[in-house]
């Protein structure tokens, strides 16, 4: 049995370079040994921060702390090794080119034997349903995948304290159960304490015994047993933003105008480096609606989205605009220049942190606007109504880089809107947000579907997929429109 490790948290506060306001302020937190703590809170609330200074991963220079956090009465830092984290963004935590080295990577870190290594790296890959050769490139994986590579690391290591942030958020339905399952398993046959941070409440409840809800600043708004939080307190956490469970939010659907031809597919294969992943029967994308590209992991739904959007070529067959999207260009998507393609199509990466491009959250909703020459005045005003939406306006001059995975994936959805393209692709666009940011994000989509734009998201949220008029279902041979 792996030493079981205690958390504690006596006023304890952490800001980032740069960035004025207190992630977390003041936090009064104790986790006993073995315990298992669902951790909730609104998109922004700290939740990820604490996670990172659990791990020791906050460095000094990277921001200002006060009070103490302690694992085991020490300083996180000062104990490598107790704690393992499951970061939002598992490209993030791909280390080494293969998987099997990827996974070995902590554990190897740690001292472990050579032949205790491969032991715990086969037992962890299959613990989480990673079934692919050791050899096979770590980074090739889709998003899903890698997030089940960065959980078998973690569990290899067999630390006293498991940290998940999102663990779920890019994964397909069944690979959702198989991870929470792997990680119920992990931690009751270590006895490791667990600390989960996940906006879908129902996926953990019957895994923990104790569920604590950040407010903003770091208070804690409510702190017992699964059912006493969730059922006694559930109104007002749902006002709070707290996904609980029976209590969906309601976006209103505007009336969208009449559907126009915006792009097609002809005999279209995709793949990477020129090696197929999928072949899609003929598609037409419009104008005036929403779809949804749904599918298991690994089957080439981000390939299928980078590929229409005009960033990856096709392997074979065609991706054909029509000519309202062309407006005089001539080609597809994939022969057009970024400029070009600004104001016709936009895609929203699966990771945030790719696509930013400007030092302050401001500038980074205005760089589209700007590259189009919009007036000064008209980009101070789309820039400030995003602001407001995506409750960003507090965070206006933050690096985008220092915000929360919840508050990076509105800011990189809101950059995409702020320019009107007619087509916009978007990869997971509401992972990362409580209940309340989710339906300002759906209902900002929306009202580009009821303006005009075709959007179409690669998605494993059921209830964004439920808000679309179309279904791009994927299987591992082909696509097929719904």
């Amino acid at each position: 049995m792996t030493r079981p490790a205690a958390i504690e948290a006596r006023g304890w506060g952490w800001r980032h370079a740069g960035r004025r306001p207190w992630a977390l302020d003041g936090l009064d937190l104790a986790v006993q040994p073995g315990e298992r703590v669902l951790l909730l809170g609104p998109s922004g609330s700290g939740k990820s921060t604490l996670l990172a200074a659990l791990a020791g991963v906050l460095a000094e220079d990277q921001g200002e702390s006060r009070g103490s956090l302690t694992i085991d009465g020490r300083p996180p830092r000062s104990v490598p090794g107790r704690a393992g984290l499951v970061l939002q963004d598992p490209q993030s935590q791909v280390i080494l080119p293969r998987v099997g080295d990827d996974a070995a990577f902590g554990a190897e870190n740690l001292g472990v034997p050579a032949d205790e290594v491969r032991t715990r790296v086969a037992a962890a890959l299959a613990a989480v349903g990673l079934d692919v050769p050791l050899d096979a490139s770590a980074t090739r994986l889709s998003g899903g995948r890698q997030q089940r590579l960065t959980l078998a690391g973690v569990l290899a290591m067999r630390p006293g304290l498991v940290l998940l942030d999102e663990p779920t958020a890019s994964l397909d339905p069944d690979g959702v159960t198989e991870v929470r399952d792997a990680v119920a398993a992990a931690v009751r046959a270590t006895g490791a304490t667990l600390l989960v941070v996940e906006h879908r409440v129902a996926v953990w409840r019957d895994v923990v015994d104790r569920v604590v809800v950040l407010g903003p600043g770091g208070a804690v708004l409510a702190d017992g047993a699964p059912a006493a939080v969730l059922d006694t307190a559930g109104e007002r956490l749902a006002a709070q933003g707290i996904w609980v469970p029976g209590r969906s939010p309601v976006v209103s659907r505007p009336q969208a105008p009449a559907a126009e031809a915006l792009l097609g597919t002809h005999d279209l294969v995709v793949g990477r480096d020129r090696r197929p992943v999928l072949g899609v029967d003929d598609l037409a994308l419009e104008s005036g609606r929403l779809a949804a590209i749904t599918g298991p992991n690994g089957v080439g739904k981000t390939t299928l989205a980078l590929t229409l959007g005009g960033l990856i070529r096709p392997v074979a067959g065609e991706v054909v605009p029509s000519a309202a999207l062309a407006a005089g260009l001539r080609g597809g998507p994939v022969t057009w220049r970024s400029r070009q393609l600004l104001s016709r199509i936009s895609v929203v990466f699966q990771s945030p942190q790719h696509q930013f491009l400007a030092g302050t959250v401001r500038d980074e909703l205005a760089i589209g606007l700007r590259a189009l020459r919009r007036s000064p005045a008209e980009v101070a005003a789309r820039v400030d109504e995003l602001l407001e939406r995506l409750d960003l306006v507090r965070l206006a001059e933050a690096n985008p880089f220092t915000l929360s995975g919840g508050q990076q994936r509105r800011l990189s959805v809101g950059s995409a809107l702020a320019a009107a393209p007619r087509l916009l692709l978007l990869d997971e666009p509401t992972f990362g947000q409580d209940a309340l940011t989710w339906a300002s994000l759906v209902t900002l989509l929306l009202e580009a579907v009821a303006d005009g734009s075709g959007v179409v998201a690669v998605t494993h949220d059921e209830e964004l997929a439920a808000l679309a008029g179309d279904r791009i279902a994927l299987a591992p041979v082909r696509a097929v429109l719904a």
